[in-house]
Parts: structure tokens; C-alpha cells; sequence
């Protein structure tokens, strides 16, 4: 119930459905990337990222001091519906601008 519950808190603020839907979109994102997409402070940026792992949606992959979320697989039925239907909302999703290196 704890692990339904942190999934569907996760999914009521709307900035924290777009990262989920940009992530999803581009596969995997650096977090310097999605600050820098989102144009928001990093601080803000990983709490936000911190919640949606949290409620099972992100894994992350370290690779020197650069941080990279993608979508964890696999999914459970649940979280997949989830993302399908995030992404028939249309939403408008920043341009992705690459900095990390």
C-alpha cells in the first residue's frame, strides 16, 4: 500500500509529470540536463527526481560525478498504464539541452 500511495502523491504535481514524460521521452537524461531544460535549480530538480525514484518510476546511473535517470524496467502494469497515459496528455515538453559532457 506505501509503495501505491508514493506512486500516486508522485504523480499530483504537474512539474514532476512533465520531468516524467521528458524522461520518458528522451530515455535517459543527465540531472544537469533536465536543470538546464527545465531552467529550475538543481536542489528543486532532485527532489523532484528523488520522489518519482521513490515511487518506482526512475533508476539511476552514476558515471563519474554526472548522475543519469531513465525510466526503470522492468515496470509493473501499473506504473506502464502510467506513462501511457502521461503521454497522451500533449503535454509541452522544454527542448532538451545537453550539457554534461
Amino acid at each position: 500500500m506505501d509503495i501505491f500511495l508514493k506512486t500516486v502523491g508522485a504523480l499530483n504535481d504537474e512539474t514532476r509529470v512533465q520531468i516524467l514524460n521528458f524522461i520518458n521521452h528522451h530515455k535517459e537524461v543527465c540531472v544537469c540536463d533536465i536543470e538546464n531544460s527545465f531552467d529550475m535549480i538543481q536542489s528543486r530538480i532532485s527532489r523532484h527526481l528523488k520522489i518519482l525514484k521513490d515511487a518506482g518510476f526512475l533508476k539511476v546511473s552514476r558515471e563519474g560525478r554526472w548522475a543519469y535517470y531513465s525510466i526503470r524496467t522492468p515496470l509493473d502494469r501499473f506504473r506502464q498504464s502510467v506513462l501511457e497515459e502521461v503521454s497522451y496528455l500533449n503535454l509541452t515538453l522544454p527542448e532538451l539541452i545537453k550539457s554534461c559532457k
